[in-house]
């Protein structure tokens, strides 16, 4: 059987065409913002941060004070909410007898660390086991060789999922530069 003849210019001009398509296609997905093209939403600083309008028809950018949080001040609530967990596990150990109801959920394990690190720093894993989220107060000793508590922090770990394990960090500055075991002195569930 013998190809009609449109049938096999269509073949090659099929891939030819792919190909002229993939080239502007490429060429319209181009970041350069520099050029006459601009699109209209597109705002540029000058060096001395002030706004250059491209089009007097769009809305203005949102102020400085509605853009979204900074690194610093994100950092600053994470720290601010850990420490707030940390009080609440102070508190939950406080009336604990012996070492808790919760010694078997939770395991610590020491971090690798350099020589230059100023803290020393324990992961801390906790497995809920019942139905329910619930909140987990853990104390962490930091020993050395002859068993010698240098350090002792309280971490706490905020609606542990039922069935499942989370990792948490217990971090000691006083046992910095000194190799030391972790181990868990208490741990509450509540």
């Amino acid at each position: 059987m013998k190809a009609h003849p449109l049938s096999r210019r269509a073949r090659v001009l099929v891939p030819a065409v792919a190909a002229a398509l993939l080239a502007a296609t490429t060429a319209a997905c181009d970041s350069d913002t520099t050029s006459e093209g601009t699109s209209s939403s597109v705002r540029t600083l000058t060096p001395d941060h002030s706004e250059h309008e491209e089009s007097p028809s769009e809305e203005q950018s949102p102020d400085a004070e509605q853009s979204p949080r900074t690194q610093q001040s994100f950092a600053a609530s994470v720290s601010a909410e850990t420490e707030r967990v940390r009080q609440e596990a102070v508190k939950r150990l406080d009336g604990v007898e012996g070492r808790g109801n919760a010694v078997a959920d939770v395991s610590v394990s020491g971090l690798p660390v350099a020589a230059s690190e100023e803290v020393r720093s324990a992961r801390v894993r906790v497995t809920n086991p019942t139905d329910e989220p619930a909140f987990y107060a853990v104390k962490v000793e930091f020993v050395d060789a002859e068993d010698k508590v240098l350090d002792t922090v309280v971490v706490g770990v905020e609606d542990a999922p039922p069935g499942r394990t989370v990792d948490a960090q217990a971090n000691s500055r006083k046992a910095a530069g000194v190799k030391t075991f972790p181990r868990v002195a208490q741990a509450e569930r509540g």
